[in-house]
C-alpha cells in the first residue's frame, strides 16, 4: 500500500465533525500535535493523527476531561488494543444504562396512563451513581485472597437496604464537596481537601475494611488507573479523579508525617 497522503486542518475538521478552532486548541495544549507542516507552515495531519483524534473524540463522548484524556493517551505503556477494548466496555456499559433508564421511563408512562403508582424499588432504575455490585466478580478475582476483601464481605453481608442507602449518601456527599473545592480552585493539599480525604478514608474503614492512610492511597490509585472510576469522578467535575487522588496522598503524608 502506498504512502497515505497528509490532510489539511480543514479536511480533518470535515472528516471528524469538529471545528478548525477545536483542532487548533488541541494542538496548542499538546493533545493532538499534527505530524507535519506545509512549506507555508500550515498544519498537516497523518493517518496516526486521525487515529489519535478518533480516540480523543470517543473519550470526550464518554465524559472524560481533556486533561484525563491526555494522561490516558500518553502513558508510556499505552496499548492500543487494550485502550480500544476499555473504550468498548465503557460504551457497552453506557448502552446498558440507557436501556435501564428507558425501561424505567416506560414503567412511569404505564403507571401514569393506568393511574397507578410505580413500584418504589423500580423508580430509580438506571439512575444509580456508581454501582459497585456490578464489578463484584472482578473485585473478587483481583483481591479475593486479601484480608481486606474477606472482611468487607463479612461486613457487607449483614447490611440491609437502609445501610446501603446511608453508605451511598455519605459517599456521594464527600464526592460532591470535593467537586465544590475543585471548582473553587482549592489545592489538593489544602486542609479542607485533606479533611475530606480523611472523611472518605474513615467511611471505608467504618463500612468495609480497616483502611490505613497507606491502604487508602492504594485504593485511590484506581481512580485514574481504571477508566470506569475516572469516568465516574470526571462527570462530577473535570479533573476530579486526579484531585481526589492527590488529596488522599496529601492526607497520608499529613497522617504519617
Amino acid at each position: 500500500m502506498g504512502a497515505r497522503r497528509l490532510h489539511t486542518v480543514g479536511e480533518v475538521a470535515t472528516l471528524a465533525g469538529v471545528t478548525v478552532r477545536t483542532l487548533h486548541y488541541y494542538d496548542r495544549v499538546g493533545l493532538l500535535v499534527p505530524s507535519g507542516r506545509s512549506e507555508g507552515g500550515y498544519r498537516l495531519y497523518a493517518y496516526g493523527d486521525l487515529e489519535r483524534l478518533r480516540e480523543i473524540r470517543l473519550l470526550r463522548e464518554l465524559g472524560f476531561s481533556l486533561a484525563a484524556i491526555g494522561r490516558l493517551l500518553d502513558v508510556a505503556a499505552h496499548d492500543k488494543r487494550s485502550a480500544l477494548k476499555a473504550q468498548r466496555d465503557l460504551l457497552v456499559e453506557r448502552l446498558e444504562r440507557t436501556e435501564r433508564i428507558i425501561r424505567g421511563v416506560d414503567r412511569a408512562l404505564n403507571a401514569t396512563e393506568e393511574g397507578q403508582e410505580m413500584d418504589e424499588t423500580e423508580m430509580f432504575e438506571g439512575l444509580e451513581e456508581f454501582d459497585h455490585k456490578r464489578y463484584e466478580a472482578e473485585v473478587e478475582q483481583r483481591w479475593g485472597d486479601s484480608e481486606a476483601y474477606k472482611e468487607s464481605k463479612r461486613r457487607t453481608s449483614r447490611y440491609g437496604k437502609a445501610d446501603w442507602a446511608r453508605i451511598k449518601k455519605e459517599g456521594d456527599a464527600v464526592v460532591r464537596r470535593l467537586a465544590e473545592l475543585l471548582a473553587r480552585g482549592v489545592r489538593a493539599d489544602d486542609r479542607e481537601a485533606m479533611d475530606l480525604a480523611e472523611e472518605h478514608r474513615r467511611h471505608i474503614d467504618r463500612w468495609f475494611y480497616p483502611c490505613s492512610p497507606g491502604m487508602h492511597r492504594q485504593v485511590a490509585a484506581l481512580y485514574t488507573a481504571d477508566t470506569r472510576f475516572e469516568a465516574y469522578f470526571e462527570k462530577h467535575g473535570a479533573g476530579l479523579a486526579g484531585f481526589f487522588q492527590a488529596a488522599i496522598r496529601a492526607n497520608e503524608v499529613r497522617s504519617t508525617g
